[in-house]
C-alpha cells in the first residue's frame, strides 16, 4: 500500500490536500458501512454489531492463513503439514531439506510408519548405474507385456504425475509439470480434460479419459475409436491409455464445465461445443459392466498398440472379484490399475464425498490387491499407487504392500509453488497453479517451475534408493510386508503390514538395475543414460 501513495499524492497538488480529502472520505465510508449494516436482514452480525461485526469475517477470511503460519504446530495441519510442505518445498529448490536436533513427529502415535533397516545395507558397486546416477529408479515391471501389446513400455521413474487436468490446472502449471517430467524422466498423466499442447513438451505421457471422453468423443458425446487412432498415431509420446472409473474425491460422481467457461482452446482440446454445458456423468456408455469394461480395454488395446488399464477408488469388492475370475478365464485384463485413496484431493468434490466416500489409500489398495494374489494374477498388472505417497517413508510403505509406480498430485502441485491456499475450486488459486484467471497465472513461470518439479521428483526417487538400501535391498521392488511396521498405540506397539492386513506381498520378478537400464522398452524421452553420460 506504501508504494502507491506517492503515486495516489501526485494526483493531487500534495501531501496536505491529499490527507484532507482522506479525512472526510473515511468518516463517509464508516458512515455507509453503519448504515449499511443496520439495514442488512440477512446477517444478523453485521446488524447487530454494525461496522465492528465486519471483523469477524475478515478473521474468518484469513483463519486458514492464520493457522497454517502462526497457530499450528509443524504436524498438525491437513490435509499437508508445515513439515511436510517445507519437505517438498526444499526439495524443489535444492536446499536443505535435513532435520536437526531428532525428529519433531511423536513416533508412539497410532499409524506411524516404522521401517526396519538391515544391520548391513546394500553396497552400491561401483560399475552399478546408481553409481552414476543416484536417481535412476525405473519400474520393475513393464506395461504389456503379459497381455502382448504391441508398444510394451517400462516407466523410466518409479515416481510420476497423477492425473490433473488442463482446466482444473493452468495452462502455465500443465506446462511446467510436462517440461519437468521431460527432465526427469517420468510420466505426465493428462487427466480426463484431454490432451492439451501444454502436455507435449517431451515428458512421457499416459493419456486419461473419463465419462466425458474429452478428446476422443464424438458429436454426441460417445466414444470415439477413430479419434482414439488418431490422438496415437499423432502423438507418439503417449505411452499407455487410462479409463478413469472413479477418483478418490468424489466416487460415482460426475462434474459440469460451464459453457461460459470453454474457451475456444478448451472446445478444441475437450471436443465439446462453444457455449454448451460440458457433462462428465457418473458413469460411463462405452460399457456398464465388468465383462464389457474387459471387451472395451481389449478393443482400445488392439486398435493403438498401447498398454490400457483403470483408474478406480475402492469402495464394494464384489465387482473387483468379478474382474479377476474374468482374468483367470479369459487370459485377458487391464495392463494396469491404479488405486486412488480416498484422501485424494485434486478435484473439487461436495464434503461428504471428500470425507466419507471409498476407502482411503492402504485400506483400499490392500483390499483389492489380496484379491489378484489370491488368484496368482499379480505379475500380470502393473499396481499404481495414489493418496498422499509423495514423500519417501510413505512410498516405501506403498511399494511393500505391492505398489509397482507411485502417482503424485498434490505434491507435484506444491513443488510448482502451491501453498495449499485451499481454494482450488474457486478460479482464485493464489500461486497460479489451480486457475484459469491469467493475471493469478502469469506469475507461475513455466521453465523456473519446471525445474522445481524436476529437483522434487529426482530428491523423492533418491530418498527411495537410499532407504532401500539402507533395507539391503538394491531396488523398492523387493520390499516385503515385513520390513514395514504400524504403530498401534497400545501395549502392543507395533505390528508388521504382514501381521496388520493378513496377506504376503508375491515376490515381483526383479534381476538387476542393468536390466533395466537396457530394456528395449525403457520410457523416458531421452533421459536414458543422460545423468550417466555426464
Amino acid at each position: 500500500m506504501m508504494l502507491f501513495i506517492p503515486f495516489i499524492e501526485s494526483i493531487f497538488q500534495g501531501e496536505a490536500e491529499f490527507l484532507h480529502i482522506l479525512a472526510v472520505l473515511f468518516p463517509i465510508w464508516i458512515i455507509y458501512m453503519f448504515i449499511s449494516d443496520v439495514m442488512n436482514k440477512k446477517n444478523t452480525i453485521k446488524h447487530n454489531f454494525p461496522v465492528l461485526g465486519r471483523l469477524r469475517y475478515f478473521l474468518e477470511s484469513i483463519g486458514p492463513e492464520l493457522r497454517q503460519y502462526i497457530v499450528a504446530n509443524n504436524r498438525e495441519e491437513l490435509p499437508f503439514n508445515r513439515s511436510q510442505r517445507s519437505w517438498i518445498y526444499a526439495s524443489s529448490k535444492k536446499e536443505n531439506n535435513y532435520e536437526g536436533f531428532g525428529t519433531d513427529k511423536d513416533i508412539y502415535a497410532p499409524g506411524h510408519v516404522f521401517i526396519n533397516p538391515a544391520m548391513f545395507p546394500y553396497k552400491v558397486p561401483a560399475n552399478h548405474v546408481n553409481a552414476k546416477d543416484p536417481y535412476f529408479a525405473p519400474c520393475a515391471k513393464v506395461m504389456g507385456v503379459a497381455n502382448n501389446r504391441k508398444r510394451p513400455w517400462r516407466p523410466y521413474s518409479v515416481v510420476n504425475i497423477s492425473a490433473m487436468s488442463y482446466g482444473s490446472l493452468s495452462k502455465n502449471a500443465v506446462t511446467a509439470l510436462n517440461k519437468g517430467s521431460q527432465m526427469a524422466g517420468c510420466y505426465h498423466n493428462t487427466g480426463e480434460g484431454g490432451l492439451s499442447p501444454y502436455h507435449s513438451h517431451g515428458g512421457d505421457v499416459i493419456f486419461h479419459f473419463g465419462t466425458g471422453y474429452f478428446g476422443v468423443r464424438d458429436a454426441e458425446g460417445r466414444f470415439s475409436m477413430e479419434k482414439m487412432k488418431e490422438l496415437v498415431s499423432k502423438n507418439p509420446f503417449v505411452r499407455a491409455i487410462e479409463i478413469k472409473l472413479s477418483q478418490g474425491a468424489k466416487p460415482g460422481k460426475g462434474g459440469v464445465l460451464p459453457g461460459a467457461k470453454i474457451t475456444k482452446e478448451l472446445s478444441e482440446i475437450r471436443g465439446v461445443p462453444m457455449g454448451k454445458d460440458a457433462l462428465s456423468p457418473a458413469s460411463h456408455s462405452a460399457f456398464n459392466n465388468v465383462k464389457e469394461l474387459l471387451a472395451f480395454i481389449e478393443n482400445i488395446a488392439e486398435n493403438t498398440g498401447l498398454p490400457v488399464g483403470f483408474k478406480s477408488a475402492v469402495g464394494k469388492l464384489e465387482m473387483w472379484e468379478e474382474l479377476a475370475d474374468l482374468m483367470v478365464q479369459t487370459g485377458k485384463g487391464p495392463d494396469f490399475i491404479t488405486i486412488d485413496g480416498g484422501e485424494g484431493g485434486t478435484g473439487a468434490a461436495p464434503h461428504a464425498f471428500a470425507d466419507h466416500v471409498s476407502l482411503p489409500f492402504t485400506f483400499a489398495f490392500t483390499s483389492v490387491y489380496q484379491i489378484f494374489l489370491k488368484r496368482g494374477l499379480t505379475d500380470k498388472i502393473v499396481f499404481i499407487a495414489s493418496g498422499k505417497l509423495g514423500f519417501p517413508a510413505n512410498a516405501m510403505m506403498a511399494f511393500s504392500i505391492g505398489a509397482d509406480l507411485i502417482n503424485t498430485a498434490r505434491e507435484a502441485m506444491m513443488s510448482i509453488g502451491c501453498i495449499q491456499a485451499q481454494i482450488c475450486h474457486t478460479n482464485h488459486c493464489p500461486a497460479g497453479v489451480a486457475t484459469q484467471n491469467k493475471w493469478l497465472q502469469s506469475g507461475l513461470d513455466p521453465d523456473n517451475k519446471s525445474v522445481r518439479f524436476y529437483n522434487y521428483n529426482r530428491t523423492l526417487r533418491k530418498e527411495i534408493l537410499e532407504i532401500t538400501h539402507a533395507c539391503n535391498y538394491e531396488h523398492p521392488c523387493q520390499m516385503t510386508m515385513h520390513d514395514v511396521e504400524i504403530g498401534m498405540g497400545d501395549s502392543k506397539a507395533t505390528q508388521t503390514l504382514a501381521d496388520n492386513y493378513g496377506y504376503e506381498k508375491a515376490p515381483v520378478k526383479f534381476t538387476s538395475f542393468d536390466e533395466l537400464y537396457n530394456c528395449p522398452h525403457l520410457g523416458g524421452h531421452g533421459q536414458k543414460g543422460s545423468e550417466i553420460k555426464k
